[in-house]
């Protein structure tokens, strides 16, 4: 048994005053300075506890990092000591460095007790950690600990708390104020449930009390469902709430701020595309507004602050209602008295800093004393005003498991999101679209008819296809907006699709007038659309992407330039002269860029331009005459650009060298004093890609940043700590794509673009990037795609006589067939183009095989299948490393306690490896640096092994920051992502 000193002892706090060392004696961050005692008299306060989300979860993700993340920092600003608690090692939150003690512990009332025994901090913050802080907090509050160990809850009360979340208390309250919320019941059974439903009566909503993303809730149209639902979320809850349904009303958001003065203000107020009956975590969200009318928006706003002041709230509050869009009559459906998802949403929306100022405010400050910290000449205390549109769109995997119900509704199973910013509505839908989906076009049918092919159901015409349209848009799947699109495709209009779907007609208009818009294009060849300008510049006012539009322009009859591009290659990357062949987004480009359509790079600055801004928020739009900041290459003339194509040999990485050195590269002209660097975010989060990548990029960052460069950062994720307000010296809110990266490039002319340390969205980019002449810091890109193809990658270990498992390639079933009679099952097949998200899969006879390739995956000439030979009873493991030039600097080798076949991100991993022989360690380390050295690696990689009675064989490599990278980082108490 282990003793609670043991424990706390084995998750021993760390003090990050100076990185990765531990001094023995603990210093708050601004210890030694005046004003900081002085603060801190004032205060009464020494040092604060801040409890963490724990691990991620739908519902409760990354920007409960970001908002941790910004609370510590004010923490540090006022001289106080921070002490966290949280077991999510992927957070930057966590890194060395932010809170000045750290425990990896589960943030329960059993674990906070003994922290607080050990800390005796005089403070708590409960508001910055989501649902699972508040719950626990609410819990200490009930035993008595805060009152016994005289600990201080900052910022709101948790009596206005528990009043929020328990329905009976908050009618109340409601009640109190004025206003109304829907009839509802709370019930502690499930024939108490079926009562109330049957006096409100049907249809109800059905929610547990206390839960994340609308965990167990649901819609019930009598009393069988009822007592379905009700059963599932008394597993979840202690308490279920019975509301009358609302569905087909408008849902509205408001942020509302409120500090110790009684001073409020509303930050952003947001809409939702999707009507009621959507959990506003699973719905698009605009912002600001659209639909509304001035009286209703201060009707709404009037409403906020009358219940913010009313609860007490001290710092931030989100308020959710729901609207009649036939007499405009409201109620108010929740209020979350802490940082939540929308808080994220709004903050990077708007620029306000929202989890940072609610920090100030919980240890005292009020709106008047703070600083706006994107003006920094006026005070916290003022209202956004936006002179552009947001967009939010959920990302879903929900392809990845098969037997899931993949109609979106009252219970969140979305699991990332973007965010996008633009002049116009259709601007920014198309953007957000292109964003979540890289498979997209934007608003387009062609993403629908993918998800048509999926379903079996691409031979769908006539009626059978608005038989299927007309199911997804009553009942919507993760993919409603391609199927608006294919609607108006298939002569549906406004009025149809939102009696269908419910709704807003303003927002259907604006979607339709997208798609005249392609009508009309798909009408032109390329040279009738050269000779139509403002069409081309209205296409990309509202949002078409180069590839978007090359895909509807049609080819020419005869060709009247016969001129070749420079280029001489047939590339569809950077900007060529049409000579011919099938249009391409590299011949938009040019056209567009002859023709001055070219976009403008706008701030983010909270007040419409009525007061000068210094906010390094930015974003691409058309709708714009001049740039909102100096950029080096924004007078660059149109030419066609050098296409650099790859070498045969490995070539030496590209580092940040004197000048002279190297090859001449996009972004070494013009280059003046300043060295720019571009670091490419993680784009949304999504099973295989989440917080990790986050934590590698800003890693990246402040590395940039303390050797005097200059980060820009581009993401669309609002999530993220890497597009906070003060991480970078630039962030573009903008798509990770081709078109929009190269935009960027040529604007800042930066030194150099690094792309390991996002995951795998940035290094598909490298390939395009690089033959546009676009300098790829580290590993380069040659390496990245002897790596990426298999055949390239089994032709290396080949003749580095590296084992491997015997493996194929195949484009027909009966090639499969054929490979597994000469191996044997089992075998571990791997589709280049997935279909169902199902990423790998053990077979083990011929009808499974048959099974698994006519259900999860294209095979064909275009898509071949990788099958290789299973090991069975064999133990993976993983080498997480750094090179240098081909020097393996620093490495890392962890085993998987499940055996080979479960994927490495469902794996338990264990680090030191626990169960390897001596011999074993060896070869995966000599086989490392042999290809290590092969491919002269410089920066993060990850190579994965197949291990059994020292027999070692390389499954793949990954030129690129891992998953695992934070775990071994902080494991170590080495950060790799700086090294």
């Amino acid at each position: 048994m282990w003793r609670w000193s043991e424990i706390l002892t084995l998750c021993s706090p760390t003090t990050h005053t100076l990185p990765f060392h531990c001094p023995s004696t603990l210093q708050p961050s601004c210890a030694g300075t005046a004003a900081a005692s002085s603060y801190r008299q004032l205060l009464g306060v020494e040092g604060v506890l801040v409890l963490g989300s724990g691990g991620l979860t739908i519902g409760q993700a990354g920007e409960f990092d970001y908002s941790g993340s910004q609370a510590i920092k004010a923490l540090k600003e006022a001289g106080i000591m921070s002490i966290l608690i949280n077991p999510n090692i992927a957070t930057v939150q966590t890194s060395a460095g932010m809170a000045d003690r750290t425990y990896f512990l589960p943030v329960t009332p059993e674990f906070v007790v003994k922290v607080i025994e050990r800390e005796k901090p005089d403070g708590i913050f409960a508001a910055f950690g989501g649902q699972t802080a508040l719950n626990c907090a609410v819990k200490l509050y009930q035993a008595g600990v805060f009152e016994k160990y005289n600990v201080k809850v900052l910022g709101t009360q948790i009596d206005a708390i528990m009043k929020t979340e328990d329905r009976e208390l908050f009618s109340q309250v409601v009640d109190a104020c004025g206003e109304k919320i829907a009839e509802s019941s709370c019930c502690d059974s499930v024939a108490e449930a079926a009562a109330a439903a049957a006096e409100i009566g049907y249809p109800v909503l059905v929610r547990a009390a206390y839960a994340l993303g609308g965990l167990g809730s649901g819609f019930a149209n009598d009393e069988e469902e009822l007592r379905k639902l009700v059963t599932v979320a008394l597993v979840n809850s202690p308490q279920v709430i019975v509301d009358k349904s609302l569905k087909g009303w408008k849902e509205l958001e408001y942020e509302v701020v409120r500090d110790k003065n009684d001073n409020c203000i509303t930050v952003c107020n947001m809409e939702n595309f999707d009507p009621m009956g959507v959990h506003t975590g699973e719905s698009i969200v605009i912002a600001p507004s659209q639909t509304l009318n001035n009286e209703e928006y201060y009707r709404l706003r009037q409403c906020a602050l009358k219940i913010i002041r009313h609860l007490g709230v001290v710092g931030e509050c989100n308020i959710q209602y729901a609207v009649d869009p036939k007499s405009s009559e409201f109620r108010i459906i929740e209020v979350n008295a802490r940082l939540s998802r929308s808080s994220a949403l709004a903050s990077k929306a708007t620029g306000y800093p929202l989890a940072y100022v609610a920090a100030k405010l919980a240890l005292g400050h009020d709106l008047v004393q703070l600083r706006n910290s994107v003006t920094r000449c006026t005070t916290a205390c003022f209202e956004p005003s936006l002179d552009y549109v947001v967009a939010k769109v959920p990302r879903w995997d929900l392809q990845k498991f098969s037997t899931v119900d993949a109609r979106i509704g009252s219970a969140m199973q979305s699991v990332g999101e973007v965010m996008a910013i633009g002049r116009t509505f259709e601007e920014t839908i198309q953007k957000a679209l292109r964003m979540v989906d890289e498979t997209s076009l934007g608003f387009d049918p062609i993403r629908f008819d993918l998800e048509l092919n999926r379903r079996n159901a691409h031979n769908c015409s006539g009626t059978n296809l608005d038989a299927e349209l007309k199911k997804e848009l009553s009942n919507p799947t993760p993919v409603r907006m391609w199927a608006i699109a294919k609607a108006f495709e298939q002569g549906m209009g406004v009025e149809e699709v939102h009696a269908l779907t419910n709704i807003d007609r303003w927002f259907l208009s604006k979607l339709h007038g997208l798609h005249e818009i392609k009508g009309t294009m798909r009408t032109m060849d390329i040279y009738e659309l050269r000779s139509n300008p403002l069409l081309l510049k209205e296409a990309k006012i509202r949002g078409f992407s180069d590839r978007q539009i090359a895909s509807l322009i049609s080819v020419p009859d005869r060709i009247l330039d016969c001129a070749p591009s420079p280029a001489l290659l047939p590339i569809d990357h950077g900007s060529q002269r049409y000579t011919g062949g099938p249009v391409t987004e590299a011949h938009i480009r040019f056209l567009r860029k002859k023709l001055g359509i070219v976009p403008m790079v706008k701030q983010i600055d909270t007040l419409a331009a009525e007061y000068p801004a210094e906010t390094n928020y930015l974003y691409l739009t058309y709708s714009g005459q001049e740039h909102d900041v100096a950029l080096v290459g924004s007078d660059k003339q149109c030419s066609d650009v050098q296409i650099t194509d790859l070498t045969p040999a490995i070539p030496e990485p590209l580092t940040l060298k004197p000048e002279g050195e190297g090859r001449e590269r996009l972004g070494r002209e013009g280059e003046e004093s300043e060295s720019r660097i571009i670091v490419l975010g993680c784009g949304p989060y999504r099973i295989g890609s989440s917080v990790e990548f986050d934590w590698c990029s800003v890693s990246c960052v402040r590395t940039l940043r303390s050797l005097g460069h200059k980060a820009i950062v581009i993401n669309c994720n609002p999530e993220t700590v890497s597009t906070d307000f003060d991480e970078s010296d630039r962030l573009y809110f903008e798509e990770l794509s081709h078109e929009k990266v190269m935009d960027i490039a040529e604007l800042e002319t930066p030194r150099g673009v690094v792309v390991s340390v996002g995951g795998q969205t940035p290094n598909n980019l490298a390939l395009g990037l690089h033959r546009c002449g676009v300098r790829i810091l580290g590993t380069s890109v040659e390496a990245i795609d002897a790596c990426e193809d298999r055949n390239k990658f089994s032709q290396l270990c080949d003749q580095l006589r590296i084992d491997q498992p015997e493996w194929s390639e195949f484009a027909t079933l009966e090639e499969a067939r054929r490979f597994c009679t000469t191996a044997g099952f089992p075998v571990l097949v791997r589709p280049s183009y997935v279909l169902s998200g199902a990423a790998m899969r053990v077979v083990t006879n011929d009808d499974d095989l048959d099974v698994f390739l006519k259900t999860a995956a294209v095979v064909s000439r275009d898509h071949p299948v990788v099958i290789s030979k299973y090991i069975a009873g064999a133990k993976e493991v993983e080498m997480d490393a750094i090179g240098n030039n081909g020097d393996l600097v620093n490495y890392a080798i962890a085993e998987h306690i499940e055996n080979a076949g479960v994927h490495s991100g469902d794996a338990t991993l264990l680090l030191p490896a626990q169960r390897l022989f001596v011999e074993t360690h060896r070869r995966v380390k000599s086989i490392s640096q042999k290809l290590c050295k092969a491919l002269k690696i410089s920066g993060p990689f990850n190579i994965q092994f197949i291990c059994k009675d020292n027999e070692v064989k390389v499954i793949e490599c990954n030129l690129r920051a891992s998953r695992s990278m934070p775990f071994i980082s902080k494991t170590y108490n080495v950060s790799l992502g700086t090294t």
